[in-house]
């Protein structure tokens, strides 16, 4: 019995499964055009204003199960928990002050 071959020679990609970077060596950068000096002056600058409104990565310790809730809100409320969070502290700081 023959085993019947796929319509893609491609490997089925593993959903989850954390791929190796590429190297630099493997990489063919000769069809790149080289950047000017006022491109790269304008990368420079974008990526310091970017940089300027980032936020700060922090360590907090909650409770399971307020982190749980936290997170189910977030879900009804249709926005990632962590943004959700920064929101409700950013209103609790605002009463305050």
């Amino acid at each position: 019995m023959t085993k019947k071959s796929s319509e893609s020679s491609a490997p089925e990609k593993r959903v989850g499964k954390k791929r190796k970077p590429t190297s630099d060596s493997l990489i063919d950068f000769s069809d790149i055009p080289d950047s000017s000096l006022a491109e790269l002056q304008k990368a420079v600058q974008a990526r310091s204003s970017n940089r300027q409104q980032s936020k700060k990565l922090i360590a907090i310790r909650l409770d399971p199960q307020l982190l749980e809730k936290l997170r189910k809100l977030a879900v009804r409320k249709s926005k990632p928990y962590q943004t959700l969070i920064h929101e409700i502290l950013e209103k609790a700081t605002k009463r305050v002050a």
